[in-house]
């Protein structure tokens, strides 16, 4: 009896930890609206910003993203994105609320992502760059769970996904 109670658990879990989208409407970060350009990088087509197609951790293998995602405190995020610049010199650096949000796919929660672009993104908050006006303390994030914004305290740990602006 133990074993399918056990079975039947992971089978539950397992299945609402899946993306769940809705069957119409139309899409917000549809895969239309993102242009490959190899190396683990995409194009947004409207914005013209250049996304990483991994959160930062992770590692693009060609075919989705391998490894585990890494938490920062948003003064570690910073520095992070810099340290990643610093690399190859793309101008990499973390996103704006604005920004981020782009990316966002609102028929779909757990993660509020499109999985083809960005794969294997975990369903959390991720960092921005834009710091709470009114409080010093917060800056804002955009929740990949259900595609909300909100101000978190700076020194929780968060994920980050980094973008850079296209250079002509």
């Amino acid at each position: 009896m133990k074993p399918v109670f056990v079975l039947l658990c992971w089978l539950f879990s397992a299945s609402l930890m899946a993306q769940t989208c809705l069957g119409d409407g139309i899409e917000t970060a549809g895969e239309d609206d993102f242009e490959d350009l190899g190396d683990g990088e995409v194009l947004h087509i409207e914005t013209q910003l250049i996304w990483q197609r991994c959160s930062l951790g992770q590692t693009w293998n060609g075919t989705t993203c391998t490894g585990t995602a890494t938490k920062y405190n948003w003064q570690e995020a910073l520095i992070a994105a810099q340290e990643a610049d610093a690399v190859d010199l793309a101008g990499l650096r973390l996103p704006n609320i604005k920004e981020l949000s782009t990316i966002t796919e609102r028929l779909c929660v757990r993660p509020a992502i499109n999985e083809a672009i960005f794969p294997n993104t975990p369903p959390d908050d991720f960092w921005t760059s834009t710091p709470s006006l009114e409080d010093p303390v917060r800056s804002w994030v955009v929740a990949f769970f259900n595609a909300s914004h909100s101000i978190k305290e700076k020194d929780r740990f968060v994920y980050v996904r980094l973008v850079r602006t296209q250079l002509d």
